[in-house]
């Protein structure tokens, strides 16, 4: 992949000329999407972070420019009344309650009101820090029923999961507001990740590889397979460093043992290779699987797994990998056990120390703009079977 991005790269550097071409454009339309009036990043000042935190590299959140929810997890006997998080914005950005004003967390989320240097247009957050007591159920149901379209431009879907307290968070993310930047006149329906109504019982999320149109042929990008993953989609780096746009994980408490749930797939005609020509002889493939991993390295950092090292990075753990996908237009179950490659730390685990993610995608070489338009995954009734460590 480096040959290929660096023989293209003219192509590319023209790609990103069109992007930001996009990006101004959209600041004086109907939509500030990315206008400069973002918190960038979120951090946490206090006296004794490793009673505050499970990590202490908890106290600094990088704010995606999609994101206007903004939490801290800390734990369960934390003093929420009296923080004052400080926040790094947009160049001549301000912030309504100030950077490093001392607000109370206790009674909820407070709001947050970021405006341009231009005072043109302003983004709304809402920054919440809630006591977290770590305690997971034995499974876990997603079953993709929370959706709505993205709420600023209301041009793709979005999803929501119920936690284990009922209340809904922001765990799955997806490819589509890349999607966005290369057929932007796309309708909803026609994003890569869409719902579908009548799922194997209720609703079911659809992930399709759809064609990227001109843009994404001039960028060598000729294709977006269809994807949701429990993370996080950087879409300021989407078209520099796709691979990594993709932030594979969240931080997870409890030791998972089986993987299972409900699919279709149907692959598309014929498979296209980086330059578009035709793969003789192959069929599209898809991607069905969780991955569980250290989410610190060896010296304490912070660790994300990413779209080239999801399957392959030494932070793994356990691996529940569906492996071939096997066309079928009738809803077919799959039931996996996790893999592992190395016994679980139990104070890590108590501390937040270890990520899981799930991922599905229409076409599993996708990354490298490899499979076949119209491949077609349909995914529901997922459910994660847990063990818990004493």
């Amino acid at each position: 992949m480096t040959t290929i991005y660096h023989k293209y790269s003219t192509f590319i550097a023209l790609a990103l000329v069109m992007v930001m071409t996009v990006m101004n454009t959209s600041c004086f339309g109907e939509e500030p999407d990315y206008c400069e009036a973002d918190i960038e990043t979120a951090t946490l000042h206090v006296d004794n972070p490793q009673d505050f935190f499970f990590q202490s590299t908890d106290s600094m959140q990088i704010v995606l420019s999609t994101d206007s929810v903004i939490t801290f997890a800390v734990r369960s006997h934390a003093d929420v009344s009296a923080l004052a998080p400080q926040f790094t914005l947009s160049p001549g950005a301000t912030v309504n309650p100030e950077s490093g004003s001392v607000q109370d967390f206790s009674h909820g989320p407070v709001s947050y009101t970021v405006t341009s240097q231009d005072g043109k247009w302003q983004r709304h957050y809402r920054v919440s820090v809630v006591p977290t007591l770590i305690s997971v159920p034995d499974t876990l149901f997603f079953n993709f029923e929370h959706y709505s379209l993205e709420t600023a431009s209301q041009r793709y879907y979005t999803w929501q999961n119920t936690l284990p307290d009922g209340t809904l968070g922001n765990d799955w993310a997806t490819a589509n507001p890349g999607y966005r930047i290369s057929m932007s006149s796309a309708k909803p329906e026609d994003y890569p990740t869409t719902p579908l109504i009548e799922g194997f019982d209720g609703a079911a999320v659809c992930l399709t590889t759809r064609d990227t149109g001109p843009f994404g042929k001039m960028a060598n990008k000729r294709l977006a397979a269809g994807n949701m993953f429990l993370g996080s989609f950087d879409i300021r780096i989407a078209m520099s460093d796709h691979l990594h746009a993709t932030r594979f994980g969240i931080p997870f408490t409890s030791k998972p043992d089986r993987f299972t749930g409900y699919y279709t797939f149907e692959p598309g005609d014929w498979v296209q290779d980086f330059y578009g020509n035709p793969i003789e002889g192959r069929t599209d493939s898809a991607s069905v699987y969780a991955v569980f991993y250290r989410n610190h390295d060896a010296e304490g950092n912070e660790a994300v797994l990413y779209g080239d090292n999801v399957l392959s990075s030494d932070l793994i753990v356990a691996v529940a990998n569906i492996g071939y996908v096997a066309p079928t237009p009738q809803w077919t179950a799959w039931d996996v056990k996790f893999e592992y490659r190395e016994p679980i730390d139990n104070q890590l685990l108590a501390n937040r120390g270890y990520s899981l993610a799930i991922v599905f995608s229409s076409s599993a070489s996708g990354g490298d703009f490899i499979g076949a338009i119209g491949s077609q995954l349909c995914v529901d009734k997922v459910r994660l079977i847990c063990s818990h460590e004493e």
